[in-house]
């Protein structure tokens, strides 16, 4: 059982919720965010899914999909805040903002947050408005050298000058208000904007310590971040993206599986490296990429995606409009191992990492990698004891495009470790009751010549708990 009276640790667990992006792109609606409110209140709480991101230009009433539109009618304030467009928020009209939707999340048990554009909108800079509480303008605090390459709305801030940061806390402030638990704000690492970023988390904690509530900071996009910012970002941040986006295709999970193992060893309770979103289920009605579609990844792409993800205990952050998605999609997102690996697991890391070829010499053909991961189960942040005390996981990955069968190679010990080789162990099918074929995975041999046998499909993952009689 949790121990309820611990106070924990903000974003304690990597965090898991769902993003408009993959299906609305920039148009979502009110009814559409309560719809998948509601499906996720409904099927997904008890499996650890509690929030909910409206993404991007939700304060542009000409948005539209497939882009983003030059020299838009942004809603704003007289400070140059954004507000969210009422025809597609209508409870937001009269200046409510998005404090009655967040109500209404709130009292499903979930939690509300919004996409955020790194500095200024144009609009503010163009017309000149004030700063809030301050004698400044926004044509003061603009940075013109320093804007997004993709987005046309919003110039960067001058964050030498002092009312730069004035103007991030006073667009906090307002969130704050609102009732908003959660700020996925983009244009921030690609390139790195260290000021910026160290501003934006000046302004949330003084939000936090006024309406006394946490709000969980994600940054975006990943490009090539380095792992040499890890310490910063630890210190400004609860999530920070470490790839561009990535959509149903095999190619972008497959480039996930080098970054993960990079950024494994610097995952540390509150602070996670994002893998980015999980494109499962009804992706593409009015999204910036592709046409109406159920997810195109196979369910074992997706079964790689998910057991990845969490071994690598990456934030949780699915796209696909949950209502219309397809019953394998949700099958495997209710699956309660997601939150069992993502929270209660340690010294996650990549093991092994080698390339198969079809025979010796010149000529032999290249199938794909045997890829594994190894972590130690642990209890929870919010004192839920392990369901595997003492014992471990483990992922086994294949990136060919046929069935790879597992030979000798990976030895029981190698998971389990030396000292406990002699042990008995059980083994545990994380995806025994997941869609698809039942797994072919087992413990073989005696002694410490034991090995976890099994066939791998293509493309696939066998992903497995280890516990000592």
């Amino acid at each position: 059982m949790a121990n309820l009276s611990r106070k924990l640790p903000q974003a304690w667990r990597p965090p898991m919720g769902w993003n408009s992006w993959d299906s609305y792109g920039t148009t979502l609606t009110e009814s559409e965010l309560l719809d998948n409110a509601r499906f996720m209140a409904g099927h997904l709480k008890d499996a650890g899914w509690d929030t909910l991101v409206i993404d991007i230009d939700w304060y542009d009433p000409t948005a539209r999909a497939h882009g983003y539109n030059a020299n838009a009618p942004l809603i704003l304030d007289g400070y140059g805040r954004q507000l969210p467009d009422p025809e597609r928020f209508p409870s937001a009209a009269g200046g409510k903002g998005f404090g009655p939707l967040a109500a209404a999340v709130h009292e499903l048990g979930l939690k509300l947050g919004v996409h955020m554009m790194r500095g200024i909108p144009r609009l503010a800079v163009d017309r000149d408005l004030p700063v809030y509480g301050t004698d400044y303008t926004a044509k003061d605090v603009a940075d013109l050298d320093h804007v997004c390459k993709w987005n046309p709305d919003n110039y960067g801030l001058n964050q030498s000058h002092p009312g730069a940061q004035a103007w991030y806390d006073a667009q906090l402030d307002l969130f704050a208000s609102w009732g908003l638990d959660f700020l996925k704000v983009d244009d921030m690492q690609t390139p790195f904007h260290a000021d910026e970023i160290a501003a934006y988390h000046r302004a949330i904690a003084k939000a936090e310590a006024k309406y006394g509530r946490p709000i969980d900071l994600s940054l975006s996009p990943g490009g090539w971040v380095a792992t040499t910012y890890a310490d910063f970002l630890r210190e400004n941040a609860q999530m920070w993206r470490i790839s561009d986006d990535l959509w149903d295709r095999w190619e972008d999970i497959y480039q996930q599986f080098a970054r993960l193992a990079r950024w494994a060893p610097f995952q540390t309770t509150g602070h996670w490296a994002d893998a980015d979103m999980i494109p499962f289920g009804h992706i593409g009605l009015r999204a910036e990429r592709g046409d109406d579609r159920q997810s195109r990844l196979t369910l074992d792409e997706q079964k790689t995606l998910l057991a990845l993800w969490c071994m690598g205990r990456s934030p949780l952050m699915v796209g696909g409009d949950l209502p219309t998605s397809n019953a394998d999609a949700i099958a495997l997102l209710a699956n309660p191992a997601l939150r069992e690996v993502t929270a209660g697991s340690t010294n996650n890391r990549e093991t092994v990492r080698e390339r198969i070829f079809d025979g010796w010499g010149d000529d032999a053909a290249y199938r794909g990698e045997l890829i594994v991961w190894a972590a130690d189960a642990a209890d929870w942040a919010d004192g839920t004891a392990s369901a595997h005390p003492n014992g471990h996981y483990a992922a086994l990955f294949w990136t060919g495009g046929d069935e790879f069968t597992l030979g000798g190679n990976i030895q029981l010990q190698s998971i389990v470790g030396l000292v406990s080789r002699d042990g008995d162990w059980a083994l545990t099918d994380l995806y025994a009751d997941a869609p698809g074929a039942r797994s072919d995975v087992r413990i073989e041999g005696e002694g410490a010549d034991r090995v976890i046998a099994g066939t791998i499909p293509p493309h696939g993952a066998l992903w497995i708990a280890l516990d000592r009689k």
